[in-house]
């Protein structure tokens, strides 16, 4: 599908990753009970019994599509290695539950964590989120969003858990999607698609992004941002030609004027593209766990 962040097209799925290396885990647990997709996975490190610091990851796949246990969660699997907890965080997708019911389900899965916290060896005050581009806007949106009534949906279960995270990884996401056309065009990339009735960012909101441009602010991380935020390590390519690097460019620039420069960090890769191997390769996830040593360990 045109415009697509996160894949080429509806009829595309990333291949299963491999988890049978992780001996310590626990698959498809329902922590809400209003939907299927509503199920997260936990994997914890080989030894030891914590309480373990936890990444919680979002897939991407432009709202639409996507797997909690796609190849994507590969990347941070190597958490294991370093002391790390992973959850992976499957969510109502587009064509289920328009916005905001995904985020609601992404935070009631942050409750479900912390309310039984001890029983799985994780501990429920170091919390990342971490996520590669719809995702990432999910990543974001915890970041800065955690006392908006909107998106706490106590039918989920465990409302008097909070939803906040210490820290956060935003690969390549999207944070305005009415500028995403503008920015591509200044770029010379596309398809400049992104304001269409039928594209991922319409079709999340649940209707043309152009003619809602009140309900996509709700959508928009750079909206919320605040002095207590956690910190957050963005990353971009700047030949991505579906999520254009500026959207990164920019919700960095409204947390440095809203907040400073100490509640971000800000990479872009020359001449790297949407979901491009820099971001898994070896030194990069170097700096990604640096990162989140740095705020959690």
């Amino acid at each position: 599908m045109p415009g697509m962040p996160g894949g080429p097209g509806e009829d595309f799925q990333l291949p299963p990753a491999d988890v049978s290396h992780v001996r310590r885990k626990w698959l498809d647990i329902a922590y809400a009970p209003t939907s299927a997709a509503q199920q997260l996975d936990i994997y914890l490190p080989e030894s030891g019994e914590g309480p373990f610091p936890v990444i919680v990851y979002t897939h991407g796949g432009a709202f639409a599509i996507g797997n909690k246990r796609d190849l994507h969660v590969l990347s941070y699997l190597h958490g294991l290695e370093r002391g790390y907890a992973v959850v992976s965080v499957g969510y109502r997708l587009s064509g289920e539950s328009v916005f905001p019911a995904g985020l609601q389900d992404v935070k009631a899965a942050v409750r479900w964590l912390r309310a039984h916290a001890g029983e799985y060896h994780l501990d429920a005050d170091r919390l990342a989120a971490c996520g590669g581009s719809s995702g990432a806007n999910y990543a974001a949106m915890l970041c800065v969003s955690e006392n908006v009534p909107l998106f706490e949906d106590p039918l989920l279960g465990n409302s008097g858990y909070p939803t906040s995270v210490q820290a956060a990884v935003d690969w390549f996401g999207p944070t305005d999607f009415l500028k995403m056309d503008r920015h591509l065009a200044v770029s010379g990339l596309g398809p400049c698609d992104h304001n269409e009735a039928d594209s991922p960012e319409s079709r999340y909101l649940g209707g043309r992004i152009t003619e809602i441009p009140e309900k996509v602010a709700l959508a928009n991380p750079m909206t919320y941002v605040h002095s207590g935020m956690a910190p957050i390590l963005i990353q971009h390519g700047r030949a991505d030609c579906l999520v254009p690097f500026q959207q990164s460019v920019e919700f960095a620039r409204v947390i440095e004027e809203r907040v400073g420069c100490d509640r971000f960090e800000l990479d872009l890769f020359d001449d790297a593209g949407h979901d491009d191997l820099v971001f898994d390769a070896p030194e990069n996830l170097d700096r990604v766990f640096a990162f989140l040593d740095r705020h959690l360990m």
